[in-house]
């Protein structure tokens, strides 16, 4: 038996980087790369329909809905997921990964209270959507650098001691 993934035709790739504080969701195959520290990043699937998104937030919830958005962990999971339903998608055909939440700031508590309620938040919204959870790299002390391909539902994780100005995009010096 042939492999199904080579008689697909590959189709070409949109490259996207994702900024914190925004979700990005197409139909068209892309490669979405993001940088995080105690951020955290959900990717999202949909296996039947074929396409995949991501959000990048920067801390765990907010009440107020007049200061909502996608910076927040409750609010970007929320839409990501949405997104997704208002596309067609049925949350049993929705896979996620979760990456994230690292600790940079020397064992600052609030630094350590802001990672682990990011990454809890993530959990927490996906599982009241009924969207399962497939695989997760989170936690620890380096911060983590992205590349999600929406196609195969693979993403390529680097590990990074600190991150630098060139790490953001577009990229500038040295990397």
């Amino acid at each position: 038996m042939r492999n199904q993934l080579a008689e697909k035709t590959i189709p070409e790739l949109r490259e996207y980087f994702l900024r914190p504080g925004f979700i990005f969701v197409s139909r068209q195959p892309s490669l979405i790369s993001t940088v995080l520290g105690s951020c955290v990043a959900v990717c999202l699937r949909d296996n039947l329909r074929e396409f995949g998104g991501m959000n990048h937030f920067l801390f765990p919830l907010v009440e107020d809905p007049g200061q909502a958005t996608a910076k927040f962990g409750n609010v970007a999971t929320n839409a990501l997921v949405r997104s997704f339903l208002k596309m067609g998608s049925d949350p049993e055909d929705l896979e996620a990964q979760i990456f994230g939440g690292a600790l940079l700031a020397d064992g600052l508590t609030s630094a350590a209270e802001v990672s682990h309620a990011n990454v809890a938040i993530a959990r927490h919204v996906l599982q009241r959507c009924g969207v399962r959870v497939v695989s997760e790299d989170v936690g620890g002390n380096k911060g983590r650098k992205l590349v999600y391909n929406s196609y195969t539902n693979q993403v390529m994780v680097i590990r990074v001691e600190r991150i630098r100005s060139g790490d953001w995009y577009p990229y500038h010096g040295s990397r």
